[in-house]
């Protein structure tokens, strides 16, 4: 691991971690040269996963993108950054582990809905709105009141 500071190729795991339900390792590093320490992250890595679109297109799966449409439904609401990531995490491992090269990108929307919905309904509906193309103001009042009546 190439130290950020000065640049060394040489350097000492100090301390190993585990996280994120054994799925991440976390280790502190020291530099053999300079002495700086820094953290790592080492996760598995999966094979490419392909998402198929509404319109047949496939495109790579990102976990980047999947991050970026949570974080915006949850914009300004009560959702700390870790629920944010755990629902991410949570999402990632269960399509991993159920498809191996191709995964319907509905498959994915309605886990997203399903853990936006534990997590806050405003977030829900947004990501609804967006993720079931409502045309009409009456479609996102009815989505609101299929809401009220689930709780």
């Amino acid at each position: 691991m190439r130290c950020p500071k000065c640049g060394c190729l040489e350097d000492k795991v100090i301390d190993s971690r585990s996280s994120k339900e054994g799925a991440t390792i976390r280790r502190r590093r020291e530099c053999a040269q300079c002495g700086h320490r820094f953290t790592t992250y080492e996760e598995i890595e999966h094979g490419e996963l392909m998402i198929i679109k509404r319109d047949g297109r496939r495109e790579p799966f990102s976990r980047d993108k999947l991050l970026i449409g949570i974080s915006k439904a949850c914009q300004k609401r009560p959702v700390s950054p870790e629920e944010i990531e755990n629902l991410v995490s949570a999402i990632v491992a269960d399509v991993s582990n159920t498809y191996d090269r191709e995964v319907p990108g509905h498959v994915i929307g309605e886990q997203v809905m399903n853990g936006l919905r534990e997590i806050d309904d405003v977030a829900y509906v947004r990501y609804a709105s967006v993720y079931r193309r409502f045309n009409e103001a009456t479609e996102f009042v009815n989505e609101v009141n299929k809401l009220e009546k689930g709780s």
